[in-house]
């Protein structure tokens, strides 16, 4: 894909076919709380992503939205650590492979129960994993953004009271989404079943050690 950002998002809109491809982390557990990060601002509604429509036709409890939810996780030291912990449990434990030779199509959303798994599949398992630990389900998104190497590419938004982190499968610390260097296309929505465009936001900080 060109590094272009409108085609790019053209991209991304059409799916996440492309396969997505120690320390921090470590710094990140031995801190209490993060520093305050900014929102990522909604600028209207957009079109979910197909493989995520056919996701939640087979797996609808994953995606419901409950509205007597928080829409953000008020973040203790226990739950921050809950969540870097996660993050990092997921990347190492899934190993990373693409539809085509996975399922043998171009895009497909899935849990990753045979410990296989493109870029959405980790997100999934992550969202999964802290919803079961006990955090609401409506604060986690799954997001599209366009990556460093301009391809589409899925992240897990974490809405909390200290702003909005990613987690990521290419890396074990947990990033405000402004220092990711990912343009922001869309994510789920926190009112039902439909997604919010990002308005191709970009974030122009790279953190060291990603």
């Amino acid at each position: 894909m060109k590094n272009n950002t409108g085609a790019a998002v053209a991209g991304a809109v059409m799916g996440l076919a492309i396969l997505c491809g120690g320390s921090a982390a470590h710094a990140q557990m031995m801190a209490s709380l993060p520093a305050n990060a900014p929102a990522a601002a909604v600028t209207g509604d957009a079109r979910p992503v197909f493989g995520w429509v056919d996701f939640c036709r087979r797996h609808p409890q994953e995606c419901a939205v409950n509205p007597a939810e928080a829409p953000a996780i008020t973040l203790t030291p226990r739950i921050w650590h809950t969540i870097i912990a996660t993050n990092r449990k997921v990347n190492v434990g899934i190993q990373a492979v693409t539809d085509m030779e996975h399922w043998g199509v171009p895009d497909r959303w899935d849990l990753p129960d045979d410990g296989y798994g493109d870029c959405e599949d980790f997100q999934l398992l992550k969202r999964k994993l802290l919803a079961e630990a006990g955090l609401p389900r409506r604060a986690m998104r799954v997001t599209v953004v366009i990556d460093e190497k301009g391809e589409g590419h899925a992240v897990l938004m974490v809405r909390t009271d200290r702003g909005d982190f990613v987690l990521d499968n290419k890396t074990s610390a947990v990033l405000p989404w402004h220092q990711t260097g990912y343009v922001y296309v869309k994510r789920e929505g926190q009112a039902g079943l439909g997604w919010v465009s990002l308005g191709g936001a970009t974030s122009p900080v790279v953190t060291a050690n990603r």
